[in-house]
């Protein structure tokens, strides 16, 4: 259940809490939150979503001692079930952009299956004849893409960007701004963007929890399509199909460890 209070800026609560109304009840998906109900009563807004027992995946990534550290089969899983819930909005009749793509927003089922919340910032796509959205920039450090940031401007390929930020968190285990770390490797993108152009120096960024195990293959073709996603030109970014096809061949083709 998530509650949002009533404040001097109600319009604007009204306007965040009927955009999430909206979509979820229009986009049901195995990989989208399931809306139960909502309340509206005394400046107090109410959304009651499906039960999620395993929370939200930055838990697991980042509280460390508190849960158990997540496998790589299960990291997998989880990139496979988010790719998944993008890819459906982006391909939808009247597509979507999450515009707030990052591990606190994705929550985990019993199964670890991943389902993507908190849909209050997310746009529908640009009409016929239009690339981009064009919106004030609002979302998380460390996610949004530099086009948005830089320009307002919102493309179905900004929550491209955004997953790769997350993908990289999963590999990596670091928060994409960790305000604790040195100064040179308080931004994730920055800091890991050199691991990632050879296989060997790859391997100095693997979360640690992982242990050793995980498929040499799969993570070196996990951290190649990072750096896909990750194109500072988003013409140069995959589709969210496309991730999801590479993702897939990962599962299929790279994963013996």
């Amino acid at each position: 259940m998530r509650t949002m209070h009533g404040s001097s800026s109600v319009t604007n609560t009204q306007i965040t809490l009927h955009a999430e109304v909206q979509l979820l009840a229009k986009y049901p998906h195995p990989n989208v939150v399931k809306l139960l109900g909502f309340c509206w009563e005394n400046d107090q807004f109410l959304l009651v979503y499906e039960f999620m027992p395993r929370g939200s995946l930055d838990k697991h990534l980042f509280l460390r001692g508190s849960v158990e550290a997540l496998s790589w089969d299960i990291r997998l899983k989880i990139a496979i079930g988010t790719a998944r819930g993008l890819a459906f909005l982006h391909s939808s009749k009247k597509s979507v952009i999450y515009r707030d793509f990052k591990t606190s927003n994705i929550l985990l089922d019993e199964d670890y299956n991943a389902k993507l919340s908190d849909f209050g910032l997310a746009k529908f796509g640009p009409t016929e004849g239009k690339s981009h959205v064009t919106t004030r920039v609002m979302g998380t450090k460390g996610y949004a893409a530099p086009e948005y940031v830089a320009t307002g401007h919102l493309y179905i390929k900004s929550d491209v960007y955004g997953f790769g930020v997350v993908l990289l968190e999963l590999l990596t285990g670091r928060r994409a701004i960790d305000e604790f770390r040195p100064i040179e490797e308080v931004e994730l993108v920055k800091w890991a963007w050199p691991y990632l152009e050879e296989k060997k120096k790859m391997m100095n960024i693997i979360d640690q929890n992982l242990e050793n195990q995980y498929p040499m293959k799969g993570a070196w073709q996990a951290a190649l399509l990072v750096g896909k996603c990750l194109q500072f030109d988003r013409k140069n970014r995959p589709s969210m199909e496309e991730v999801l096809e590479t993702l897939e061949n990962i599962k299929s083709h790279y994963n013996r460890f």
